[in-house]
């Protein structure tokens, strides 16, 4: 799609022709609204019938230095001017631009036509200071002697005067489908090209009058501004001059107003040194409401286009907009596997204008081409709809920017490895499954790794299917456009993506006082590949290893421990360091977890048979799990016969031994015999129960594998007194709801067929699945399927 902006030079242009229009007395102010198609075109129109020797843009001056770099052919739309303060890169601001931006098309126009072009709006050296100092921002306090007063939607004051309720569908009617293509091809209303702007600037003369600054005191700083760029201009060249500004500055541009006040209104604010820069935007962004997320942000203007897909088809449509639009609708239902044919286009384009008809508009606009899609090609569902809002009225356009746009160093070597790791930045979430023994794939996990340790989040990792191999890595990848702030904030750390993830890596590890947090830090610069920081993580890790003695905060940092010696086997990297802190850390862990977990209520009882499981995990996967291995069953086995730890973690620990064959079924019956015996608890043994068989951990198909485990269960439940069931019910509901529902079918079948007199759960010989022992027939046939998945993973 190509915007309408191709004129000849300005040296080849007529400008004695009769029908060019003159400003007449003073420059002439064009009261637009930000991202708007009809006023992008009204503009268009307007510039090329008075040909101003300058325009003036709403914008930061700063940019002065950029415009030049919108005529380049790299540059395309949707783009914003990023500005951001030398000493923190965080505080930043954007102005966005899209091809049907009003500012965009008079940028673009002033090029083309060797038209001297400014921005001239409050520097972003003064709004990035009032992010952090509001003193000056927009409060009501800000203009001394004032009341306070609320803040007024010029649009809505119109469109509620109009008889409208909806301020949007009033702006559309009025300006944005004004002088738009007929629908049957014809040419728009012929009124006078400035006529529309007049009109508006009556308009918010009135509202000016009527509300004053309208709530926004710092307009008033801008507009004074505004007024000093436009002095200047109109001395260097005279009233050919046009300014495209936001329509509620009109007034305070076109009224009568001295130098020196303007300048007294600016004397003495505070300003911040800025750089600026054009980066690439998406039609997401635009369709969010104010500024990016952040730690400040110093101004600009927050889009809020809600469909900028619909927008740019307007703008760029050059006739019959609705019918050209219906056929994209198809098209994208189609690729879908939708049943639409040609005479859905024909029928919705007919309802849609029968909408408008009935609806008093126009032009058929969004709702009624929503309504018309809705009723005609998606059956009256809603979600074939959503599809249609998310890829065409929305849209997933991400703009492009020229590799000579000033950038920081750290930006630019992004850019060189996304480009050599064929990584292309993308405003479309989607996933990348990585095979890390790849070098190519290796190398864009290291990319990855780092760029999140530097808090630019590119991409999020996620639990990979298919694979339970270490050497597999799933990400969820999505390019936004504040992340170019992101990598600005990162650049203090170094010039490259590299130099700089080690030096913000060290840094942590020496300010950090937390163990998890300094474990998790390590983990993730093996992650990151970062050997240059990883001495200085491992001396920070060991001396806090070292002070710490909270059992909780030593079982927490075990785990990410292990699973950094795990993963740096894959990627070759050196552990040895890594490798003893962990094992000390395991040692210690034996030593204190026993009498922590004693006196323990419910809760802590619950969050200790968490990190039970997590260590357990854990050190099966250290280098030494073999010498540790042992003195870890001797605190598990202490764990089982100590009366004074809660049933919950007891539970746990028999389980985890039944697990690794340190436990024979005879006395893992005998223990739940213990435990569900009548000088225990209800509750406690409810809780042992939990901890043994409760959870998605397997203790749903042991019960139904195992008869005396389940007789056991079965008999202690129906032996429970009634007083007491009320209290046992919930945990026993905890624990059977986690099963899968196969199994717990499998159990009610089991119990529905009764048990013998004092004994188990009685099963019928001959039903598949319940033998009186083992097939080991029918066990060996597995053994070549699992062969085949086993060496599978090792490929």
């Amino acid at each position: 799609m190509t915007t309408p902006t191709a004129h000849p030079p300005r040296a080849a242009a007529d400008s004695r022709r009769p029908d060019r229009v003159r400003p007449g007395a003073g420059p002439m102010v064009l009261g637009v609204r930000h991202h708007g198609p009809g006023s992008a075109r009204a503009v268009l129109a307007a510039l090329d019938a008075a040909e101003p020797r300058a325009v003036l843009i709403e914008g930061p001056p700063e940019g002065d230095a950029l415009l030049p770099l919108a005529a380049d052919e790299a540059m395309v739309p949707p783009v914003a001017l990023l500005a951001h303060a030398v000493d923190d890169p965080g505080r930043a601001a954007f102005w966005p631009f899209a091809e049907f931006s009003p500012e965009w098309v008079a940028i673009r126009w002033a090029l083309a036509h060797d038209a001297t072009v400014r921005f001239i709006d409050l520097p972003a050296a003064y709004s990035l200071a009032a992010a952090a100092d509001p003193s000056w921002g927009d409060e009501e306090d800000v203009v001394a002697g004032e009341e306070p007063t609320l803040r007024v939607d010029p649009i809505g004051a119109l469109a509620e005067a109009a008889g409208y309720d909806d301020p949007e569908r009033w702006w559309e009617d009025v300006v944005e489908h004004r002088g738009e293509p007929d629908p049957r091809g014809r040419a728009g209303p012929p009124d006078g090209v400035l006529a529309p702007f007049a009109a508006i600037g009556e308009a918010m003369a009135a509202l000016r009058e009527r509300y004053g600054h309208g709530g926004h005191p710092r307009d008033l700083l801008r507009e004074a501004h505004m007024r000093i760029r436009l002095r200047a201009a109109r001395k260097e060249f005279g009233d050919e001059v046009a300014v495209v500004c936001g329509a509620w500055h009109v007034p305070a541009l076109t009224a009568r107003s001295t130098a020196t006040a303007d300048r007294a209104l600016l004397k003495g604010l505070p300003k911040v040194r800025t750089e600026t820069t054009w980066v690439p935007w998406t039609h997401r962004r635009l369709a969010r409401l104010g500024a990016p997320p952040g730690r400040g942000s110093g101004g600009g203007y927050g889009a809020g286009v809600e469909s900028p897909g619909w927008y740019a088809h307007l703008f760029g449509a050059p006739d019959r907009p609705v019918e050209r639009w219906m056929t994209k609708v198809a098209g994208l239902l189609r690729e879908e596997g939708r049943m639409v044919s040609s005479a859905h286009v024909i029928e919705a384009v007919r309802l849609a204008g029968t909408l408008a008809a009935v609806r008093d508009r126009p032009l058929a606009g969004l709702g009624e081409t929503t309504d018309a899609v809705r009723a005609v090609m998606c059956d009256g569902s809603d979600v074939p709809l959503a599809l249609v809002r998310d890829r065409l009225v929305v849209g997933d356009v991400l703009g492009e920017v020229p590799d000579t746009a000033p950038a920081v160093p750290l930006q630019r070597d992004l850019a060189r490895l996304q480009r050599g790791l064929r990584l292309r930045p993308e405003p479309a979430e989607r996933e990348l499954e990585l095979d890390l023994r790849k070098d190519n794939d290796a190398a864009r996990s290291r990319l990855l790794h780092r760029l999140r340790l530097l808090g630019v989040g590119w991409g999020r990792p996620e639990a990979g299917r298919g694979s339970t191999g270490t050497f597999r890595e799933t990400w969820r990848l999505r390019w936004e456009p504040e992340l170019h702030v992101r990598v600005a904030e990162a650049g203090v750390w170094g010039t490259t993506v590299l130099s700089a993830a080690t030096a913000k890596a060290e840094s942590e590890a020496v300010s950090t006082t937390a163990l998890a947090e300094v474990t998790s830090l390590a983990e993730r610069c093996l992650l990151a590949e970062l050997p240059d920081a990883l001495p200085v993580v491992m001396r920070a890790l060991a001396d806090r290893a070292a002070l710490d003695a909270d059992v909780g905060r030593l079982a927490d940092a075990l785990p990410a421990l292990a699973r950094s010696l795990r993963y740096g086997d894959v990627r070759a990297t050196d552990t040895a360091a890594l490798g003893g802190v962990a094992a000390g850390l395991a040692e210690r862990i034996c030593v204190v977890l026993p009498p922590a977990c004693t006196g323990l209520d419910a809760d802590a009882a619950a969050g200790m048979r968490g990190r039970l499981d997590a260590v357990h995990s854990a050190i099966g996967l250290l280098p030494q799990s073999r010498e540790l291995g042992g003195r870890w069953v001797d605190v598990l086995r202490g764990l089982v016969l100590r009366d004074t730890v809660p049933g919950l973690i007891r539970g746990r620990a028999a389980r985890l031994l039944l697990d690794d064959g340190r436990l024979a079924e005879g006395e893992a019956a005998r223990l739940m015999g213990l435990a569900l015996s009548r000088g225990t608890a209800p509750t406690e043994a409810a809780a042992w129960i939990e901890g043994f068989v409760g959870g998605a951990s397997g203790g749903g198909m042991l019960l139904v594998h195992d008869e005396r485990l389940l007789g056991l269960v079965d008999a202690w439940l129906t032996s429970v007194p009634a007083d007491a069931f009320t209290d046992v019910l919930p945990l026993l509901r905890r624990t059977f709801s986690a099963y899968e529902p196969g199994v717990r079918r499998t159990l009610g079948e089991l119990a529905r067929r009764g048990r013998t007199a004092g004994g188990p759960v009685r099963t019928e010989t001959g039903v598949p699945g319940f033998g009186a022992g083992a097939d080991e027939r029918r066990a060996d046939a597995v053994l070549p399927v699992l062969r085949l998945i086993l060496e599978g993973e090792r490929v």
